[in-house]
C-alpha cells in the first residue's frame, strides 16, 4: 500500500504555500492532473523493481490519498481513493490486512513530487537493515554531478564525476522525508489503532518506543515542490499527458474538438491551440484566442478576444480579460489587477536552502549536454555501429581456431586465468568488464603500488619500460596486439567500437572534464587516433591524449577511421615483424 500524505501547514495563515496546494487539490480539472501524477511519482526506469511491484500485484488500486479536512475534494472514484483527516491519518484496517506480508507500505509526502531510479532503490531498500527507512531524493546524487574531495585540511585533492545515481546515509531530521519505507511485519507497531500521526517527531517517538530500528537515506533523483508556483507548473507540464478519460488531453486544433475534449457549449469557431491543453467544462473562449499547451482551463472560465495563454493553469470560474498575456503562471482566484502577471515567472525555486531541480523529471536522467551529440541516421551513431558488427564478427571468425592454442601458451608459461577482466567506463559513463588475454603475472595489482616510483607516463596511467610483471608470453602478445583480441566481444555486444579513445576506468577520467566528456561521447575503441599518434616525448604524452581523443570526437567521420585502422594495420605488421 502506498498512502499520500497532503500535510496542514501550521502557520497556514501566512503561508501562501498551503494555499496554492490547496487551490491546486481542490480544483477540477487541476486535481486529476495533481493526484494521478503524484500516484505515479516515486520510481521510473525500464522496469519496476521487485520490492516495489511486490505489493502492486497483490493489492491493485493500492494507493490513498490523506487530504485535509476542509479542503472541498469532491468524492473521486478512480485511483487514488481520498480520505479526509482532521489530526491524525485514519488508515483504513481492510488494507491493513491486506499488507500483512513481505513487502513495504510506502508513506509519501504530499508535497513533494520525486523520481528515483527503481533498481537502485530496490538495491538499497534489500541492504538496509532497518525496520522504518526515511528516504529522500537528493538532485546532488544524481549521475553526472562533480564531487570535489578534500584532504584532511581542507585542500582540493582532486574531482570525481559519477555516472549513474548513488545513494548515503543521513541523519534523521524531524521534519517529514519525501517517503518513508515501513516494513509491514512492524506496521501495527507505528498504526496505532489504525491511525498514523501527523507529527513526523511523533511517529519517530513512536518507532523508538517500539524498539524500532530507523535509518535515513538520501538517494540520487528529482525533485518538485509543489507549493511553490514554477514547481507546481512543471509538475503539471510533466503528468498533463498522462491522464485517463474523461480528462483526456489532445493536440485541439479547431472548435469541435474543443467541445469534445471539454464538454464546453460557448465556444467560438476562431480560437487557435498548439499542443496539449486541458480543458475543464463550460469553458468559454473568445475570437483570435491562442492557447498554447502544456496548459490546464478549469471549469467556468471565460476567456475574452485576443487573450494569449501559455503554459499556465487558470482556476475555475476566472475571467481573462480581452489581450491580456499570460506565460507560465498560476491564476488562482479572479483578479482585480492584471498587470502583475503579465511576462514570465519561469526561475528556479528552492526548498529551505537547496536548490529544486526540475531537469529530467519524469525520464530517465542519463543525458548530459556536455556529451556531443550525432543525428540518428549519422555515421557516428548508425553506420559506425552496423561496421563495428561486422568487423568483430570477421575478426572473432578468423581468430577463434587460434584462441584453443592462445590459451595454451598462457597456461604453460605462469598460473592464472587465460582472460583478464577490469572495469572500464564506456559510452556516458556506463561501466563494463573490458577483456584481453591475460598477458601478466597473478598478483599484478599489488606489485603497481610498489612500482609506482619508477611511473614513466605524466598522466594517470602507469607505464614503465620491461614490466616485471608481464609474463614471457604475455609480452609477446602485448607486442603484436593478439592480447586485444578477445575486446571483440565487447565490440559485438555494443560497449566498445573498434575505433575509438582507449578504454579507460574511472581513475583515469576524473581529470580535464572536457577531454573526459568528449572521450565519454563516444565508445571507447581497441584502436584509436591517439594509439597511432602518440610520440612518447616526455611530460607530453597525456597532453598528447588529451588533444587526440578531443580531435578524434570532433572530427569523427568514416574517412579519419579508415585511416587510423590503416595506420594500425601498419604498426601491426611493423612490430610482429620486429619479433623475429
Amino acid at each position: 500500500m502506498k498512502l499520500i500524505i497532503v500535510h496542514k501547514n501550521r502557520n497556514s495563515a501566512t503561508s501562501s504555500g498551503e494555499n496554492l496546494l490547496r487551490f491546486a487539490i481542490s480544483s477540477e480539472p487541476i486535481a486529476s492532473v495533481i493526484l494521478d501524477g503524484l500516484n505515479r511519482s516515486l520510481c521510473w526506469g525500464r522496469k519496476r523493481a521487485p520490492i516495489l511491484r511486490s505489493f502492486a500485484k497483490r493489492v491493485p488500486n493500492s494507493t490513498v490519498c490523506a487530504i485535509p479536512e476542509g479542503w472541498n475534494i469532491e468524492h473521486r472514484a478512480s485511483a487514488p481513493k481520498i480520505i479526509p483527516y482532521t489530526e491524525d491519518i485514519p488508515i483504513c484496517s481492510e488494507l491493513l490486512q491486506k499488507t500483512k506480508q513481505n513487502c513495504w507500505f510506502v508513506i509519501s509526502n504530499g508535497r513533494f513530487a520525486t523520481q528515483i531510479d527503481s533498481e537502485l532503490l530496490d538495491k538499497v531498500l534489500a541492504v538496509t537493515h532497518a525496520d522504518v527507512v526515511a528516504v529522500n531524493a537528493e538532485p546532488e546524487l544524481q549521475a553526472y554531478r562533480e564531487k570535489v574531495r578534500l584532504t584532511g585540511d581542507g585542500k582540493v585533492a582532486g574531482f570525481r564525476r559519477l555516472y549513474s545515481d548513488s545513494a548515503e546515509p543521513v541523519a534523521l531530521s524531524t521534519d517529514w522525508p519525501h517517503h518513508i519505507f515501513i516494513k509491514t511485519n512492524v506496521l501495527d507497531r507505528v498504526v496505532s489503532g489504525c491511525t498514523l500521526p501527523q507529527s513526523f517527531s511523533t511517529l519517530l517517538k513512536r518507532c523508538r518506543s517500539n524498539a524500532l530500528t530507523l535509518r535515513a537515506i538520501s538517494v540520487g533523483g528529482s525533485v518538485i515542490d509543489l507549493e511553490t508556483e514554477n514547481g507546481l507548473l512543471n509538475f503539471c507540464r510533466m503528468s498533463i499527458g498522462s491522464l485517463s478519460p474523461p480528462h483526456s488531453y489532445g493536440k485541439i486544433r479547431n472548435s469541435s474538438r474543443s467541445v469534445a475534449a471539454g464538454n464546453n457549449n460557448g465556444m467560438s469557431r476562431d480560437p487557435k491551440f498548439v499542443g496539449r491543453v486541458l480543458l475543464g467544462k463550460n469553458v468559454r473562449i473568445g475570437p483570435e484566442v491562442v492557447v498554447v499547451g502544456p496548459t490546464i482551463i478549469g471549469d467556468n472560465v471565460k476567456i475574452e478576444p485576443g487573450a494569449v495563454i501559455k503554459s499556465s493553469i487558470i482556476a475555475p470560474g476566472v475571467c481573462v480579460p480581452q489581450n491580456q498575456i499570460l506565460q507560465n503562471r498560476v491564476v488562482k482566484e479572479p483578479q482585480r489587477s492584471w498587470k502583475h502577471l503579465t511576462g514570465d515567472s519561469t526561475q528556479y525555486e528552492s526548498c529551505g536552502s537547496k536548490q529544486i531541480s526540475f531537469i529530467h523529471f519524469g525520464r530517465r536522467p542519463y543525458t548530459n549536454n556536455t556529451f556531443r551529440t550525432w543525428s540518428r541516421f549519422s555515421y557516428a551513431r548508425f553506420w559506425k555501429r552496423i561496421a563495428d558488427f561486422f568487423a568483430a564478427i570477421v575478426v572473432l571468425v578468423l581468430f577463434v581456431p587460434m584462441m584453443p592454442f592462445i590459451a595454451l601458451a598462457i597456461k604453460l608459461n605462469s598460473q592464472g586465468p587465460v582472460f583478464f577482466k577490469d572495469n572500464r567506463q564506456g559510452r556516458h559513463g556506463k561501466v563494463f568488464n573490458c577483456l584481453k588475454f591475460r598477458t601478466m603475472i597473478v598478483g599484478a595489482d599489488e606489485m603497481q603500488d610498489k612500482l609506482r616510483v619508477l611511473n614513466q607516463a605524466d598522466g594517470p596511467q602507469f607505464k614503465i619500460a620491461d614490466d616485471p610483471r608481464l609474463s614471457a608470453v604475455g609480452r609477446f602478445f602485448r607486442d603484436t596486439y593478439i592480447d586485444e583480441v578477445p575486446q571483440f566481444f565487447n565490440v559485438l555486444l555494443g560497449q566498445m567500437s573498434v575505433v575509438g579513445p582507449r578504454p579507460s576506468p574511472e581513475s583515469e577520467n576524473t581529470l580535464c572534464p572536457s577531454w573526459r566528456d568528449a572521450r565519454l561521447s563516444v565508445r571507447p575503441g581497441i584502436t584509436g587516433l591517439w594509439q597511432v599518434s602518440r610520440t612518447r616525448q616526455p611530460m607530453k604524452d597525456f597532453q598528447e591524449w588529451i588533444h587526440h581523443d578531443i580531435k578524434y570526437v570532433r572530427d569523427l567521420s568514416l574517412r579519419m577511421d579508415l585511416w587510423i585502422c590503416w595506420q594500425t594495420v601498419k604498426k601491426m605488421v611493423r612490430n610482429f615483424i620486429s619479433q623475429f
